[in-house]
């Protein structure tokens, strides 16, 4: 049987942002072939990005009330 074997840094559904845009908070949708697919968190219906690890940090920035 195979091992599974997960070299993902962040997981689905975590809250992470892009490093060139680091306003723009994102969701971890999917983890596909070292490609992760980020919706954007306060705008859903924008289109999907896809950004490698190392393209993204998990500094997100607090939302001012």
């Amino acid at each position: 049987m195979k091992k599974s074997i997960t070299d993902n840094l962040y997981k689905e559904g975590q809250a992470v942002c892009a490093i060139n845009a680091p306003l723009e908070r994102l969701v971890i949708r999917r983890y596909v072939d070292r490609i992760y697919y980020c919706m954007f968190l306060d705008d859903p219906e924008r289109k999907e990005l896809a950004l490698f690890e190392r393209e993204l940090t998990s500094k997100v920035p607090k939302l001012k009330a």
